[in-house]
């Protein structure tokens, strides 16, 4: 990097601090941090709320990954990840089953109403466990495109991402996000708009679209994985879920199902440059994105450093939000000690411990695919507890039952404790698929059975 491009580069990203602390507010109601409304009592917009959704999850690591599995395996590879998007309007219909119906007020309060105390704080420490990764892996990206993984430069842009996304998450909580969200997604479209065009001439929509074969061990594997997770993926994902309560029910399912089709054409078209780094024969990396966009020229590779910041600037800020309300707000209301006075500063000493220790797997360079394959199979268990919720007769045993199976194989999947005859087929993910598979069946299981042998909870 020249003394010209390193100014562009590391100034872009002062000046994108300075546009984000300008433009979020700097003073908002309780409401406005916890719940995102403004000051004079307004709730988000259905077109803010869409493009915060849309943004949010949006992640500097997926685009990433999606892009890496293009290049690995072809449209298939890119299809196989943009699939996870769809999970975002079958969890709109799933929150607003539960808001209508059981009049719920956050996924957190339903499950201490119908499944108890103890059974809150365990999706409760798995909701702390995926926005610890969401930290490290989102600041990953960003440190991966002004050094390698470990230099002096990664470490350093990644903690200044940290610390100006820090700073405007303090001052205006939910209400910060939504309102920075907006501005990102636009920045966002715009520069992989622009990336995009560098790459689509090159070849015919036929070349990237039949590049790769559909085979179990050449990606199939990982769209059947991702077919499964849909059901159970987006509950442990309060970054997500938090938006599903703040607005109209109705304005948030139209919100959740475009935010979520629109994610799902994202993420494939920006596969594609993993699929034209592979057409034209470039050596595969973890991060095909940054090492293609060298190939770009500066311009190219000032755009994807564009795109990656505000993707992981939209995800960073909503998880600090989140991580403020799950512990400054539903915990406390899980340990009978609801409208704490200092709850904003509980939220804010939260999101400060969180920068600082969630950034250390960073700092050891851990693999940011390790964020989301970790996560999956170990939340497949809620499937059943969300989607089959008053369908069968809800008991407390059939929670942990399958709650805990879920957390049980993820474990054993990620220290290769699984005996290979679960696998299914031969590729890369033919494990996980058997783990998924046979898991999500065993786990329904486990959560409907009791429900002919054990009397319900209170609110049956």
């Amino acid at each position: 990097m020249n003394l010209y491009t390193g100014y562009l580069f590391w100034g872009f990203l002062i000046v994108y601090g300075l546009i984000m602390f300008l433009l979020s507010p700097k003073k908002v109601t309780d409401k406005g941090f916890f719940e995102g409304e403004s000051n004079s009592g307004k709730k988000p917009t259905q077109m803010m709320l869409m493009l915060s959704i849309f943004i949010s999850w949006i992640f500097a690591k997926s685009v990433t990954n999606a892009a890496n599995l293009g290049a690995q395996y072809g449209f298939v590879g890119g299809l196989a990840y943009a699939t996870y998007w769809l999970c975002i309007p079958l969890a709109g219909f799933a929150i607003y089953r539960l808001r209508v119906k059981y009049k719920a007020k956050g996924l957190v309060s339903f499950l201490t109403s119908n499944y108890g105390r103890a059974a809150a704080v365990a999706f409760s420490a798995a909701i702390l466990i995926r926005l610890f990764n969401e930290v490290w892996s989102n600041t990953s990206v960003v440190g991966g495109y002004y050094g390698k993984s470990g230099s002096k430069e990664f470490i350093i842009s990644a903690v200044l991402f940290t610390v100006i996304t820090l700073i405007y998450s303090i001052m205006g909580g939910l209400r910060s996000s939504i309102v920075t969200d907006v501005i990102q997604a636009i920045i966002f479209i715009f520069f992989v708009g622009w990336v995009v065009l560098l790459i689509l001439p090159k070849h015919s929509i036929g070349e990237f679209v039949t590049s790769g074969s559909w085979a179990l061990d050449a990606g199939v594997d990982m769209l059947l994985v991702t077919v499964l997770q849909l059901f159970s993926y987006p509950f442990h994902d309060p970054v997500l879920t938090d938006r599903g309560f703040i607005s109209d029910e109705k304005e948030m399912v139209k919100a959740f199902t475009v935010s979520g089709i629109l994610g799902f054409f994202s993420i494939l078209i920006f596969s594609f440059i993993g699929i034209h780094a592979n057409l034209i024969g470039m050596e595969l990396s973890s991060n095909v994105p940054a090492a293609l966009g060298k190939t770009l020229g500066t311009a190219g590779y000032f755009a994807m450093i564009v795109v990656m910041v505000s993707a992981a600037g939209s995800t960073l800020d909503s998880t600090f939000s989140s991580l403020g309300k799950l512990t400054a707000k539903e915990l406390p209301e899980v340990a009978g000690k609801s409208g704490l006075n200092n709850a904003k500063l509980i939220a804010i000493i939260t999101m400060i411990i969180f920068a600082i220790l969630g950034n250390l797997p960073m700092i050891m360079g851990t693999d940011i695919l390790k964020a989301t394959t970790i996560s999956g199979t170990m939340v497949i268990g809620l499937a059943p507890i969300f989607l089959l919720h008053g369908v069968v007769k809800p008991t407390k045993i059939g929670f942990h039952l399958s709650f805990w199976l879920g957390i049980i194989l993820g474990i054993l999947l990620v220290i290769n404790g699984v005996p290979k005859i679960f696998a299914i087929g031969s590729g890369k993910q033919a494990l996980t698929l058997g783990v998924n598979f046979y898991g999500l069946i065993l786990c329904t299981l486990l959560y409907v059975l009791p429900s002919f042998f054990v009397k319900g909870t209170n609110n049956d």
